[in-house]
């Protein structure tokens, strides 16, 4: 038995296509060389063999050229409204087998009113909410302030600042504006759920494992953020806040968020692996509310929730990452029985 040859598709930030007036945080999303460096690493730990391709326009051809076995991707994309499903739609008509969710999965997802809408019609908990094409639609009477403002198909917190909270109609018409501006997007304002932030992370397919849920607390960060978890502090201040995992929950609500979480994960399509993000209701005896899924979260040791999760969880990172790839293969059988799993590197359920 031997390793497999591994593409580790991501897109790096020092690639991004750069274009006149796009917003500070156009390419937040984007990984970094450490980010790719540590999980090629992790992958070689595994026995197999590792190359970075960057997931842009040359893709296809670079693909055919590499004789690959599967690819690792983590490719968040560059344009478009469903730009993190390109590769994964690449990758299925050329036949390579990859890990992560599908084209649909990750479609959906990156689009927040729609996640919100199958969530619901799902009965799972998520803060009411209204879509605006424009910044002077009426606001839906149901809606109570506050209210949280967002691009509907952005992630890592872009689009989202201090002034994102609105407590009245005169504010939420100028965030509203400042977002068309800024993002050129449809706009999701949902009412504002104020409490603890909290994410689950879930790995696996036809058994899943739920992680250690972490609270990420914010009371650290600068007063400007006004307590709100910003692209800024996603994107330029990832280590300010304090990041408690296992979070300080009782045993039914670690059981409850599980629930929800898994839910979410099946309810979406999910595939081997996905962060679902939360906020407790301070003024609800601290219910949650789901905001978004996140199939593509981040794997960035030292950094990442998902990876400061693992870690609680007794993964290292190349626990975690090898785990990824083997819950892929379990749609792929005939590259399965191909390696040898290291044990130091498999984690039980």
């Amino acid at each position: 038995m031997s390793g497999l040859r591994i593409a580790l598709l991501a897109n790096l930030k020092k690639n991004a296509p750069h274009g006149a007036g796009e917003p500070q945080d156009r390419w937040a999303e984007l990984d970094s060389e450490r980010t790719v460096e540590a999980i090629a690493a992790s992958l070689r730990q595994g026995g197999h063999e590792v190359t970075f391709v960057e997931g842009d326009e040359s893709l296809c051809g670079r693909l055919r050229k590499g004789d690959f076995d599967i690819a690792f991707n983590i490719c968040e994309g560059h344009r478009g409204d469903s730009r993190e499903s390109h590769v994964p739609a690449f990758l299925e008509m050329l036949g390579t087998p990859y890990t992560g969710s599908k084209v649909l999965c990750l479609a959906l997802t990156l689009d927040k009113p729609m996640t919100k809408r199958v969530l619901a019609f799902h009965g799972l908990p998520t803060p009411r909410f209204q879509v605006f094409d424009h910044p002077f639609g009426s606001v839906d009477s149901s809606l109570r302030y506050p209210l949280f403002v967002k691009p509907a198909g952005e992630g890592t917190g872009m689009g989202i600042n201090g002034d994102s909270v609105v407590r009245d109609e005169s504010e939420l018409r100028k965030q509203l504006q400042w977002l068309f501006e800024t993002y050129g997007q449809p706009a999701l304002v949902e009412e504002y759920v104020e409490g603890r932030e909290i994410t689950v992370g879930v790995l696996g397919n036809t058994e899943l494992r739920v992680l250690p849920a972490l609270e990420i607390d914010l009371s650290t960060c600068p007063p400007e953020e006004r307590g709100i978890y910003t692209s800024r502090i996603k994107s330029e201040l990832p280590t300010v806040p304090r990041y408690l995992c296992p979070a300080a929950l009782s045993d039914a609500q670690v059981d409850e968020l599980s629930r929800l979480a898994v839910a979410a994960f099946r309810a979406l399509g999910c595939l081997d692996v996905a962060r679902v993000d939360f906020k407790l209701d301070a003024h609800d005896a601290e219910r949650p509310y789901i905001l978004e899924l996140n199939p593509l979260p981040g794997l960035s040791p030292g950094i990442s929730d998902l990876v400061f999760e693992a870690e609680a969880a007794g993964m290292s990172h190349a626990n975690l990452i090898n785990v990824v790839l083997l819950a892929a293969l379990e749609r792929y059988p005939e590259l399965a029985a191909r390696i040898q799993p290291v044990p130091a590197l498999t984690v039980a359920q």
